[in-house]
């Protein structure tokens, strides 16, 4: 399969789309509740849910398209940031699926039966069992931290790109490069 020069359309809208989603997400999430042993889940919790939904089909979709759509790496990149590169992007890909599968875990742990946004309730993956959830749900946080610390390496790279190097890699994922 021939890899592209550069990014193209659908890739740039999976892209910034996956980057707004996980801005709110984290924001919500941030600002949600603590919730206690046997609460339901509110509203906040069914928005963060529902937008965690989203963000794993966008992923997968995302991801699939990349493999069938290739792109070169940047030519004048040595060696090592192209490696490094490759390695951050499938670490992304892995901390966000591992995230949105560990929260999909934790809420089926706790026994709830959400309904997200489209109103089909989530299929429950696991039975309610008291021990999992802490575990799941630590499972869940740290897959979220390392989502973040992966997201800041990522967004540091494209800067010293664009402001140090000023080697035009990151326009590459710009909407007009």
């Amino acid at each position: 399969m021939t890899k592209q020069p550069a990014y193209g359309n659908t890739a740039k809208v999976f892209h910034w789309l996956i980057v707004v989603l996980l801005v709110v997400q984290f924001a919500i999430g941030w600002l949600m509740p603590d919730i206690q042993p046997g609460a339901p889940p509110g509203s906040a919790m069914t928005y963060h849910i529902s937008i965690g939904l989203i963000i794993l089909m966008l992923i997968i979709l995302r991801l699939a398209w990349r493999l069938f759509h290739p792109v070169a790496p940047a030519d004048t990149l040595p060696r090592w940031q192209r490696l490094t590169s490759e390695s951050v992007h499938w670490l992304l890909y892995g901390l966000v699926f591992a995230t949105a599968m560990s929260g999909w875990f934790f809420a089926s742990f706790r026994g709830w039966q959400v309904s997200p946004l489209f109103g089909v309730p989530l299929p429950m993956l696991a039975a309610p069992e008291s021990a999992a959830v802490r575990l799941v749900g630590g499972w869940h946080q740290a897959a979220g931290v390392g989502l973040l610390i992966a997201i800041g390496v990522h967004v540091t790279a494209a800067f010293m790109h664009a402001f140090v190097f000023r080697d035009r890699t990151m326009q590459r994922m710009l909407p007009r490069s």
